[in-house]
């Protein structure tokens, strides 16, 4: 292996000051080359953004191996049988099929999930997120999190899906637990969560899907089971699996972009006057900064199918490579002054939803979504401001606050 070895000082994922700031790691991790082997979790690292964007449509990669290698034939332990509720969801989902399955997956969901679909649902948006920053407003301010970012995009989700009002509840708690199994190292307990979870939330879909079998509505689920495309439609597994990444995905990106960027704002008071001063011109383009700036998901893991060159260094078949999103996102050979928050950023062609096949399907409700909060937020809020400096969650691969306490 010749590289350069990531030193623990710059680049540590479980270290809650790296994770409260971890731009200054990258910058010196961009510096020492273009790709780093990092013992600690036994990736290579890849921190700027021609080589993610390159690698991220590259075939040669992939989310999974197994269409193509069992685990040993692969060099890789496989995971130990009490997880394997997780390892079923999460297999049978957009994100981590490959080729064919993803291209027959992808195709057959997305005749249902279609941009009609996301259009429809934007009055539903746009009031959810009034009715949200109406209460907070009321109460003179509170959580920014709990009270507007999570509670839209489950509520959207479920008002996709057809969940009933009074099962709402049970979703968040279930995408947070399943969620604790994409960071590093995932402990005992954080295992044991995600596959209670993962069992739990089966079963609610299952049985959710066959109602719509006998009684199809105007939902998701109906659609996802009516689909066809030459003869070929989605399995169950493959239904439920679609449903629970619409809301994982979907949901912590939302929540946490909203959570970070007015965070951001807050402590850019030149800028947030600016998008006060002109928010419809300026909305636009705003959100697609704060995407860039402080990205939700860090990083984005692959698997080389066959080996790869970066830079001189071969990345040998049998590896992991960590595409480091927030580093791409702030990379200096791709954006002007990249550790500037511009709100009227025009040639910003970050990474935030990925590239290539596996580019986010869900982000044209994304944006949706962070639009109608701002906008509400804007509007209704105009003097929104922080009660106290928020703490970060531990997560690094999904980097959020836990709570960010605000006035009005």
């Amino acid at each position: 292996m010749s590289s350069i070895s990531a030193p623990r000082a710059e680049f540590d994922p479980w270290s809650p000051a790296f994770v409260a700031d971890p731009y200054p790691a990258y910058a010196a991790l961009r510096a020492a080359g273009r790709v780093q082997w990092f013992e600690a979790s036994g990736q290579w690292l890849v921190p700027h953004h021609a080589d993610v964007s390159a690698l991220l449509r590259d075939r040669r990669l992939g989310r999974t191996y197994l269409h193509r290698f069992t685990h040993e034939e692969f060099g890789r332990t496989p995971p130990p049988p009490e997880e394997e509720p997780f390892q079923t969801l999460n297999g049978h989902g957009l994100l981590d099929l490959e080729a064919p399955d993803h291209t027959r997956v992808r195709r057959l969901v997305s005749k249902a999930f279609t941009p009609r679909t996301v259009q429809r649902l934007e009055p539903t948006v746009r009031r959810l997120a009034d009715e949200l920053v109406a209460g907070l407003v009321a109460d003179g301010g509170g959580d920014l999190i709990e009270r507007v970012a999570e509670p839209l995009p489950v509520a959207v989700i479920a008002e996709m899906l057809g969940v009933p009002a009074a099962d709402r509840p049970l979703l968040r708690p279930w995408s947070a637990d399943i969620c604790g199994m994409f960071e590093l190292r995932p402990g005992p307990e954080t295992v044991r969560r995600a596959v209670r979870a993962s069992v739990e939330f089966s079963a609610y879909l299952r049985e959710l899907v066959a109602q719509r079998r006998r009684s199809p509505g105007e939902d998701l689920i109906s659609a996802l089971i009516a689909v066809h495309d030459d003869g070929q439609h989605l399995s169950e597994q493959e239904m439920v699996s679609t449903c629970v990444l619409l809301l994982n995905a979907g949901h912590e990106a939302t929540v946490n972009t909203a959570g970070n960027g007015w965070w951001t704002l807050f402590r850019h008071p030149g800028e947030l006057a600016r998008l006060r001063a002109a928010p419809e011109a300026l909305l636009p383009s705003a959100l697609e900064e704060l995407m860039r700036y402080d990205t939700p998901l860090q990083m984005f893991e692959r698997w080389v199918l066959d080996d790869v060159e970066i830079g001189g260094t071969v990345v040998p078949r049998g590896a992991e490579l960590a595409l480091l999103f927030g580093s791409a996102n702030r990379d200096p050979a791709r954006f002007a002054e990249p550790d500037r928050l511009d709100l009227g950023r025009r040639d910003n062609p970050h990474l935030t939803f990925g590239a290539g096949i596996h580019y986010c399907l869900g982000a044209p409700l994304a944006r949706l979504e962070l639009a109608a909060t701002f906008s509400a937020l804007l509007e209704r809020a105009p003097g929104l401001r922080p009660a106290v400096e928020p703490e970060w969650s531990p997560g690094y691969v999904i980097r959020g606050l836990r709570k960010l306490l605000v006035e009005v």
